[in-house]
């Protein structure tokens, strides 16, 4: 739709002001920037048209995150992942170019009406019950006992010595620490600590520098086998190989100098506290062995509510189906809750990113009497059965890969 103009007198000339534009679902639809005849990227918020053409590069999520939503309403995703709306407004603004023609559904057509109202509804209640204001006292408690632990490590060496039970029950103790501190920063990648955002960050990064530091597929690997070799490649390795050598390269080619200083700091209290009590072989094989011990534990934790699940390129569809097609939940429990971090909930926390994790098992009933209405499968296993869905649907892809590859 072709902009419209009216004329207004200033200091005795006319000069050309734009007015509201009304859109329909289908001129948004046709904005995706897929197409070589519209390189537009358009998205709806609370039925304003917002053109993201230029912007979409430099969203602060990722150029790719906002990108694949072109075309769409985006209204529940917008909600659910940001904080500060009012600061967020301030750079929509200048995006609008119009709104939804007054004839037009408030809900995308592709898009389940009922359901999606009835999300809308949920996440007001949720509002005013208060399950997305944190407790203090519960991250204060968790960061206590990360530090207790970390302390505990370099103490059980001290105290105790190096032989091997020692060493060993250190390793274990410092492993829990740090992947403890893992679930944390993922709590203040999320916004979900601190009402404001730059504390969230500030504590973020002294996590992730401080406490913790934070591929393409290849056709002649043998992925029919993966599930076999899975347990001891990307689980132990991802962490002491690929995540610490991309953590720097990013800073280093970004010039993120701050943070490279900040991210060196773990390093030399490291190495300054352990290499007192330690031989440098010793050192090196304690450094090699908690990292690879709190690699495979995240990336088990990570993956289990995701691999085993049916993920496909967006397909439009309303914000709760996607979620639930996409990731499930695993049975609670203190222990559970602990070790992984509340990721046990993690169909709570696709649907409300930004809620504290300790608010998950009271908004969880909620979920699932919406899905019970709706008719969606609300998933949740035990979390052993969880770690053995990863290792079958491995199996079942690796022998997807021999049929394409190997035409059997």
């Amino acid at each position: 739709m072709a902009p419209q103009h009216e004329e207004r007198k200033q200091d005795g000339n006319a000069v050309a002001e734009p007015v509201m534009r009304w859109f329909t679902w289908e001129d948004v639809a046709q904005r995706t920037g897929q197409d070589p005849a519209l390189q537009e990227r358009w998205v709806v918020i609370d039925r304003k048209v917002y053109d993201i053409s230029h912007f979409y590069r430099r969203h602060p999520g990722g150029a790719l995150l906002i990108s694949s939503h072109a075309g769409q309403d985006v209204t529940d995703a917008f909600v659910a992942f940001h904080v500060d709306k009012l600061l967020v407004n301030k750079y929509l603004k200048p995006l609008q170019i119009g709104e939804l023609a007054p004839d037009q559904p408030s809900i995308e057509p592709t898009k389940n009406k009922m359901l999606v109202k009835d999300f809308r509804e949920l996440r007001a209640s949720v509002e005013k019950m208060g399950l997305l204001k944190p407790n203090k006292l519960f991250f204060f408690l968790h960061l206590a006992h990360i530090l207790l632990l970390d302390t505990a490590a370099w103490l059980i060496l001290f105290c105790c010595g190096t032989s091997f039970v020692p060493f060993i029950v250190s390793l274990l103790v410092l492993t829990i620490s740090q992947v403890q501190a893992s679930w944390l920063q993922h709590d203040l990648g999320h916004l979900s600590v601190f009402r404001k955002t730059k504390w969230n960050h500030l504590l973020h990064k002294f996590v992730m520098c401080h406490l913790i530091l934070g591929i393409k597929k290849k056709k002649y690997m043998p992925y029919n086998h993966q599930h076999k070799y899975f347990f001891i490649t990307l689980p132990p390795l991802l962490f002491p190989t690929y995540f610490h050598c991309h953590t720097f390269y990013i800073a280093y080619t970004k010039r993120y100098w701050v943070d490279l200083a900040c991210m060196l700091t773990f390093y030399i209290r490291f190495f300054v506290t352990y290499g007192s009590l330690l031989e440098m072989k010793s050192l090196l094989a304690y450094y090699f062995i908690f990292r690879m011990l709190e690699s495979s534990w995240f990336v088990w934790v990570s993956q289990m509510n995701h691999i085993p699940m049916d993920i496909y390129y967006d397909q439009n569809l309303d914000w709760v189906s996607t979620q639930l097609q996409a990731t499930c939940n695993v049975e609670q429990s203190l222990f559970n809750d602990w070790f992984t971090g509340h990721l046990n909930f993690q169909i709570e926390h696709h649907l409300f990113p930004t809620m504290p994790r300790h608010n998950y098992w009271k908004v969880a009933p909620l979920v699932k009497s919406l899905c019970a209405k709706h008719g969606i499968e609300y998933q949740c296993k035990p979390l052993l059965t969880a770690f053995a869905d990863i290792v079958h649907s491995l199996k079942n892809s690796g022998e997807l890969w021999l049929d394409a590859y190997l035409h059997k």
